[in-house]
């Protein structure tokens, strides 16, 4: 494989961008795709509905709050002992063994199915805080940005081909020797923990984490673990351009998630037709794979902060857009817009902070990084609700996200990358 620039991507590099492909299934065919469905369906079968949504938002509340508590604290413990690829494999198996279980889950067995939901969960987004911590020791110098929004496309393509087979699966289960839909769902469940094993294994056999002069062990690693987190807490109050930048991309991003998760349903609110609306999941999926090549390659023309200006303009856009849809194929249009800029947003996104932090503090530092991903989409979706609900017409909601877009655009204008790179390698020499 190569980058847009003509060099062959690495070993190195290439093991660690394959672990995106790996984990996506799970991202696509259980979190977005099967598990919210088959959970009311099968799982919560004769309940009401409104108690299964509340059972549902309870696991994912639990589970986004017991990784955003975890994530610094354990990210200072790999940084002490030299072992986030360990500590990534760790959370990944946790992951890869609970998602197979939800195979074996009864019909009506939900608290079972929420507790297996709830440490798959854990183990997929607490193996997310290693992996980007890992960026570092993947990218070769200077491409950054392309080796990120590698990661970000291989995960694209790997979760739309296997939620892809999946959707056929479950639509033509007697085609593939299986009774029913049940059947081809539990089937999808195997499928992801299998993906997510075997493409897992080129990241244990060929990358190699930079090692540590002094690695720690046991209990010494846990107490400088919690020492540097609780002084990280003291350098981030002087760290301007780290704090400056970590509170335009909790703005920004949660407008990036709000879209991704109230699309549907506020596609759904004005009337466009469902069944239509999963092959526009499967397109921005498909979409996004190039787009994150390209975005990466745009990174290294115009720097990542003017990039990442330039995605959000074009969210803004697809937020006006969204107000005057009112066809399935403006839908579409409007799924292949969000796919042309939500990974490289993301990507560069990713690129940008590792270059603002300590390189030796890396795993720590993407801990509060990702602790604010699992506390995202938390105003977009409350302010759409509330206007919504205010103004009886949810066409002006999907308007109401764009001022996180254009608080986090001008916060990000603010940041002074020189100065935050300059103070990350001074940092990293103490």
């Amino acid at each position: 494989m190569k980058p847009s620039d003509g060099r062959p991507v690495g070993r190195q590099t290439l093991s660690w961008a394959l672990y995106d492909w790996a984990n996506s299934a799970f991202a696509t065919t259980v979190l977005a795709g099967f598990f919210p469905l088959f959970f009311k369906k099968y799982w919560s079968a004769g309940s009401d509905v409104t108690v299964s949504t509340f059972q549902l938002g309870v696991a994912n509340a639990t589970a986004s709050l017991a990784v955003a508590a975890l994530a610094p604290i354990l990210g200072a413990i790999a940084d002490r002992s030299g072992a986030r690829k360990r500590y990534l494999l760790l959370f990944a198996g946790m992951g890869i063994v609970m998602t197979g279980c939800l195979a074996l889950v009864a019909q009506g067995q939900w608290p079972i199915a929420v507790f297996i939901y709830l440490f798959a969960l854990i183990g997929f987004s607490g193996a997310n805080v290693f992996y980007d911590a890992l960026l570092l020791d993947a990218a070769p110098h200077g491409r950054i940005d392309r080796v990120s929004a590698l990661g970000f496309a291989l995960g694209y393509l790997g979760g739309g081909v296997l939620f892809s087979f999946n959707v056929i699966l479950t639509l033509y289960p007697t085609s593939f020797g299986l009774p029913d839909a049940t059947a081809a769902v539990k089937v999808s469940f195997v499928s992801v923990a299998i993906w997510w094993a075997v493409f897992s294994i080129p990241l244990v056999v060929s990358f190699r984490e930079i090692p540590l002069s002094q690695p720690l062990t046991g209990w010494a690693a846990v107490k400088a673990g919690f020492s540097q987190l609780s002084g990280t807490f003291q350098a981030l109050r002087h760290m301007r351009v780290v704090f400056l930048f970590l509170i335009a991309y909790w703005l920004y991003i949660d407008g990036v998630h709000t879209i991704i998760r109230m699309a549907m349903d506020y596609a759904l609110a004005i009337g466009l037709n469902s069944n239509r609306l999963i092959v526009a999941l499967l397109l921005t999926q498909f979409v996004g794979f190039p787009a994150a090549l390209a975005f990466g390659r745009l990174g290294d023309r115009i720097g990542a902060k003017p990039a990442i200006l330039a995605g959000l303009g074009v969210y803004v856009f697809a937020c006006v857009w969204g107000y005057f849809m009112r066809e399935t194929w403006e839908f579409f249009v409007l799924a292949g817009l969000i796919g042309l800029v939500m990974g490289g947003v993301q990507a560069l996104s990713r690129a940008l902070y590792a270059r603002l932090i300590p390189a030796n503090k890396s795993g720590e530092f993407f801990g509060f990084y990702n602790m604010l991903g699992k506390f995202a989409a938390i105003l977009g979706p409350l302010i759409m609700g509330v206007v919504s609900v205010v103004t009886g017409e949810p066409r002006l909601s999907i308007l109401a996200v764009i001022v996180l877009f254009v608080a986090g655009g001008a916060l990000l204008l603010a940041v002074n990358e020189r100065e935050g790179v300059e103070h990350a390698h001074a940092l990293a020499r103490v």
